[in-house]
């Protein structure tokens, strides 16, 4: 899907006459065309499906070891609350089945589902389930940490805190499994 970034320029110009200023002043003349260059950014993940990134998985029979994690895949979304960023780290485990795919491809899963409007819970519940379904895995395990814009710049004001959300399926659902896969996160999690 691509972004109407005409109608995202007009939308802008609009918003920022409905806060009192004016859209034709020298500092904001260019402002609607960057926002709708940013939002094409922010949000081509709109109507993609981030299985795609899996469909080239390699199919390895029984050999397939034991647990893959990849720790510390940095990401930023937009909540859908605000329209404000929430960005952190997301660490992605899954224990095969008969597939395996490239390492390159589960920050590709993640970046695909955070460029669109977006809450952590759901993000983190939708990266689990895509490597579900692309990989027919015996496990998997999501955890994220984020810091939001909007819990750090109103409201609240707390810029130091950060939100962890976890995710797991499968064989990973398992208390001991987990604990073992937290325990291989370590600090990160808590920064």
């Amino acid at each position: 899907m691509s972004i109407d970034r005409e109608r995202v320029q007009r939308a802008v110009s609009e918003l920022l006459a409905a806060i009192g200023d004016d859209p034709a002043r020298d500092g904001l003349h260019e402002t609607p065309r960057r926002v709708a260059d940013a939002y094409a950014e922010f949000f081509r993940g709109v109507g993609s499906d981030p299985v795609e990134h899996l469909r080239d998985s390699l199919d390895v029979g029984e050999q397939t070891g034991e647990v893959v994690l990849l720790r510390d895949i940095e990401f930023t979304s937009m909540c859908e609350h605000h329209l404000l960023p929430f960005s952190g780290v997301a660490h992605v485990a899954y224990l095969p089945g008969a597939k395996i795919v490239g390492l390159g491809r589960i920050p590709a899963v993640l970046r695909t589902i955070a460029a669109r409007p977006q809450i952590q819970e759901r993000l983190t519940d939708e990266v689990a389930d895509a490597l579900v379904q692309g990989l027919d895995p015996a496990g998997v395990l999501v955890v994220v940490d984020a810091s939001h814009g909007c819990l750090a710049t109103r409201g609240a004001n707390q810029s130091n805190a950060s939100t962890v959300t976890l995710a797991s399926r499968g064989s990973l659902t398992e208390p001991v499994a987990r604990a073992e896969l937290l325990a291989l996160i370590g600090e990160r999690v808590t920064r």
